[in-house]
């Protein structure tokens, strides 16, 4: 079995000076994190590419949409992804996940473990911010789905969790 990459030892190090508990998935570059964010429980998988000097941060959390509301879940996420700078959403249809996915090209072998702490905290911070508009359209009874103002519903800041301050660990 082939020993960790440099790239994912230096995810590994950031993870353990922020105190966030980890596993390495054994022969892969992948690690395995769960954090209990403000509306959802948040599991978080960060692979590193080491031909490419890549990370990519996926942040999932549960999301079982019936079938009719199926097609009101992906226009959000579809609305959620035309905001945002770094980042997207997605809806894992198989495994009826919600995901949150980042991706950052490194310089050097060891990643900046600044980077790689902003990456989890914008994955974990974003699944986050989904959750409670998702919530609402899998909620939403079926004859009013028609009615729900997507674009609207994605502007309503009462949902949105608090902004964390500097005591921010997760």
């Amino acid at each position: 079995m082939r020993p960790p990459s440099l790239q994912i030892q230096s995810v590994e190090d950031t993870f353990g000076r922020n105190g966030w508990h980890c596993e390495l998935v054994e022969g892969r570059d992948v690690l395995r994190a769960v954090f209990d964010a403000h509306h959802t429980r948040v599991e978080l998988h960060a692979q590193s590419y080491p031909q490419l000097n890549a990370l990519v941060v996926v942040a999932e959390g549960p999301l079982s949409p019936s079938e009719e509301h199926l097609q009101p879940v992906l226009e959000l996420l579809a609305r959620a992804n035309k905001q945002l700078t770094l980042g997207g959403f997605e809806f894992d249809l198989d495994r009826e996940k919600l995901v949150f996915r980042i991706t950052n090209l490194f310089e050097r072998e060891k990643y900046d473990p600044d980077i790689v702490s902003s990456m989890v905290h914008c994955a974990v911070a974003e699944l986050d911010r989904i959750t409670p508009y998702s919530q609402i359209v899998v909620r939403t009874p079926e004859d009013l789905l028609d009615d729900l103002d997507l674009e609207r519903l994605l502007m309503r800041e009462d949902v949105i969790p608090p902004v964390p301050g500097d005591e921010d660990d997760f």
